[in-house]
């Protein structure tokens, strides 16, 4: 993983300097190495950051071709890449480096824009064809790796978080489309963000810029099956299945030519991870473990229990309301985007802890709740389209056993009707509940003009509701929902790679290959929500691997402890402050009063 940084300027004035500007603010994404390239004729300039991990000694970039008409600039890991890399030598490709980025470049020469295609990782890329006087970059399927661009006269510029972009030239300011997207829905879903003139290029999407025209594809899509899904195995068919793509997505996110760690909690996502990485490994594997200073919160007893069971070497880092009090604003500058939780400094300290150890990589367990339906509100609704006349029990069962989730991702209390979401997807998720109330808290001038179901009614046309929900089960629809806004916008930003890069460490996502997906999206939906149990697939795969305790609890989703259950605390008094202080002026869009 690293920091990169692009300027294609048609005025050719963009100076070496400036990219410089943008590349240093993103030295903690690449500590090992940084470099810029300009193109003889001035009209791109590319920088990056490097963290290195595969190649050490030959991997620094930009990386060209064989006659040098084409470079790279990459942030990420593309996986399975000797393989391709000897198909591309039996083609007549001459590699100058070891590292998996450079494959990038060779099928690019082959496949074109179609070179997509034949990637597997977590990546973002911007590369510079100059025969062909074209730009192409590319994000990752789901959005691991963050990628952000501006235009604005004649000038297109790339970086790898908002901040660079700032640093090299770009004025910061508020956008308010984008602050009202995030505070309503918790994330800007469309590629907005919160800043003017600064976009995110879209999960599964990419770039081509050429003679001063910029287009946008997209190259992948989720296409879930419309119903009906018929089992076509046995159960135990399923999860043997399941265990052999994920136990491949694991074995091939250990290559690295530095150690690899796992971050591990009492959960089943990470446990199933650490199980699948040490039976791979001949040596103990690292693990590092948050530990909460509540018990509602806390998961380190489990986890260490997960780690006896495979010999795991354990670290384990205490939060406390303190810490996090301290971390807070160090966070919120990396992440830039709001938190709904303190949760994202909690991980902010976790990578610190990681990178203190010497460790660069760690094996994760992020993706899992969103592929197999780990999180409350998707059996909420499963229960209320499908459940049958003890739906209404079932469904308060629900909320009284996720007692952390509740008003943070089940609905608490009643909120207006969404007929939007009734008249469109045929019910209204449960998710979409929870947002309801946070608009109560805008300014008279942005509420007089400002309609939530705007927000709804932009959010249901970026969905492509007729092409990827309609005809599908409901669970699968909100799945999509969810992968499509809150995974890239906050799972894998505030809790993945903003988090992680702070402290340049590199977060490996094996729920996230898209091999795996690509076969849990074809699923019956029983696979995914069994009764009352969620992620059942995963469950009965790894069962032999796991200690009861993990097997059988219900998911608990990560959360730091509110901030408000104890006055007394540091990071009670910076919400105090911030709140009630002057700082709130500075963002114009609420209504101080009410906040």
């Amino acid at each position: 993983m690293c920091g990169i940084i692009a300027v294609l300027d048609q005025n050719k004035k963009t100076s070496k300097a400036a990219v410089q500007w943008g590349l240093n603010v993103l030295r903690h994404r690449g500590p090992d190495d940084n470099r810029v390239w300009q193109s003889p004729e001035d009209e791109i300039t590319l920088g990056h950051a490097r963290l290195s991990i595969i190649d050490l000694s030959t991997g620094d970039q930009p990386i060209a071709n064989e006659d040098r008409s084409l470079h790279v600039v990459v942030n990420g890991e593309f996986y399975d890449f000797e393989r391709i890399r000897v198909d591309l030598e039996a083609r007549g490709h001459e590699f100058r480096t070891r590292s998996d980025s450079e494959i990038v470049l060779h099928l690019y020469e082959e496949f074109g824009f179609e070179c997509l295609q034949y990637l597997r990782g977590e990546y973002s890329f911007v590369l510079w064809d100059d025969r062909n006087k074209t730009l192409f970059a590319a994000r990752d399927r789901f959005g691991i790796k963050p990628l952000f661009y501006s235009e604005n006269n004649g000038r297109l510029s790339f970086a790898s978080e908002v901040k660079a972009l700032h640093a090299s030239g770009i004025e910061p300011a508020w956008d308010q489309e984008g602050f009202l997207q995030a505070l309503t829905m918790g994330v800007d879903f469309d590629g907005g963000t919160l800043f003017r003139g600064i976009r995110s290029l879209l999960p599964a999407h990419y770039v081509v810029a050429k003679n001063g025209n910029i287009s946008l594809h997209q190259y992948w899509q989720f296409d879930y099956p419309k119903e009906p899904i018929h089992e076509a195995f046995s159960g135990q068919e399923y999860a043997e299945q399941f265990r052999a793509v994920l136990d491949e997505a694991v074995r091939v996110r250990l290559r690295a030519d530095v150690p690899v760690a796992c971050y591990l909690s009492g959960g089943i996502d990470s446990c199933s991870v650490l199980a699948l990485a040490a039976s791979h490994s001949g040596s103990p594997v690292r693990t590092f473990t948050l530990a909460f200073d509540h018990e509602d919160y806390d998961e380190a007893c489990i986890a260490e229990e997960m780690a006896k069971l495979v010999d795991a070497d354990r670290t384990v880092i205490p939060v406390t309301q303190a810490g996090l009090a301290q971390d807070f604003s160090d966070a919120v500058w990396h992440a830039e985007s709001l938190f709904v939780n303190a949760h994202g400094v909690a991980k902010f300290a976790l990578s610190r802890a990681v990178q203190n150890a010497g460790y660069k990589v760690v094996l994760t367990g992020e993706g899992s709740d969103e592929i197999l339906a780990g999180y409350p509100h998707f059996r909420m609704d499963m229960y209320r389209q499908c459940g049958g006349s003890g739906a209404t029990d079932v469904q308060q069962a629900l909320v009284h056993s996720n007692p952390v989730s509740r008003g943070f991702l089940l609905p608490d209390g009643s909120v207006r009707v969404l007929p939007l979401f009734a008249e469109r997807l045929g019910y209204v998720p449960a998710y979409i509940e929870t947002r309801e109330t946070i608009v109560q808290k805008l300014s008279q001038a942005v509420s007089s003009s400002f309609q939530t179901d705007d927000v709804y009614t932009s959010l249901l046309d970026y969905l492509d509701v007729s092409n990827q929900m309609t005809g599908r089960h409901v669970l699968n629809q909100s799945l999509y929902l969810w992968n499509k806004t809150v995974l890239p916008g906050y799972i894998l930003t505030v809790l993945g790679d903003r988090m992680e890069m702070s402290h340049s460490v590199e977060g490996r996502l094996p729920f996230l290959d898209h091999h795996v997906v690509e076969f849990t999206r074809t699923l019956p939906v029983t696979q995914k929500i069994h009764g009352t149990t969620e992620k059942f697939i995963l469950r009965e795969a790894l069962k032999p691997m796991l200690p009861s305790a993990v097997y059988t609890r219900e998911k608990h989703p990560f959360a730091t402890p509110p901030v408000l259950l104890n006055e007394d605390e540091p990071l009670y008094q910076i919400l105090q402050d911030t709140l009630r202080g002057n700082a709130l002026n500075r963002i114009p869009f609420l209504n101080k009063k009410a906040v």
